[in-house]
């Protein structure tokens, strides 16, 4: 169990889907006592499944992974993830695990499963934007991490004596990079954002990636570039 004897801890977890469906992964991070380094980190295989199990899952194995005692501070770039447990589960619970229209709560095992880790224990959700050449470490760490793993379907960890997992290759890097960074923010979503410089044009991804709304992409589907780098055509028509 990690974190004992420590006042508090911050981590960050992610989860990938190469298709969404298609082979996924999950990953957390948790890190060192400048909460930036990347200190210990799991990383494992899901086989076909689609990018919201990834991302729950990456959250349950966290939290199933890090002492209870010991205050928490998660940053996730997953909206879904994030308002599952936070915003929409009370409402889930009271309806007996049926959404305000009346159907079956979607991964309603995971949800439960995440609600029983969350039980007695201090969590702060923190939202920070992926794939910003400016961003978290820590969340971009597990966005390779799980990247990572939904690619070679394999486990990976420090415990395993793993090394960092590779750059990904939709992450801003370089000169360009520093040209479509966004201002660091700790809310929001992709029609909060501004920006202009949005370009109409639409273009099949040669690779998979991840729109900055949070949600993936797969390669051959139709992305957009919006003043931030390339995403949903959708999320570009919502910056406005």
């Amino acid at each position: 169990m990690i974190g004992r004897m420590r006042e508090r801890m911050v981590a960050a977890c992610d989860g990938a889907s190469k298709g969404n469906p298609g082979p996924a992964g999950w990953a957390w991070v948790v890190s060192d006592d400048d909460e930036r380094t990347p200190a210990r980190w799991a990383a494992g295989p899901l086989g076909r499944a689609t990018n919201n199990v990834a991302e729950l899952t990456a959250l349950e194995r966290l939290l199933a992974a890090v002492d209870p005692d010991v205050p928490l501070e998660i940053r996730m770039d997953s909206q879904y993830a994030m308002k599952a447990v936070t915003t929409w589960l009370p409402g889930w619970k009271r309806n007996g695990w049926k959404t305000a229209a009346g159907k079956p709560v979607a991964n309603q095992d995971l949800v439960v499963r995440i609600d029983e880790l969350l039980a007695g224990r201090s969590v702060e959700f923190r939202y920070v934007p992926a794939h910003q050449a400016d961003g978290d470490p820590l969340n971009d760490f597990a966005d390779r991490a799980a990247s990572q793993a939904a690619s070679v379907q394999e486990a990976a960890g420090s415990a395993l004596g793993s090394s960092e997992p590779p750059p990904s290759p939709d992450t801003p890097s370089g000169a360009g990079a520093a040209r479509r960074k966004a201002p660091h923010r700790t809310g929001g979503t992709a029609s909060s954002r501004t920006g202009g410089g949005a370009s109409g044009r639409t273009i099949k991804a040669k690779f998979p990636g991840r729109c900055l709304c949070g949600r993936s992409y797969a390669a051959g589907e139709k992305i957009a570039k919006n003043a931030q780098g390339w995403g949903h055509p959708e999320c570009r028509t919502a910056e406005g």
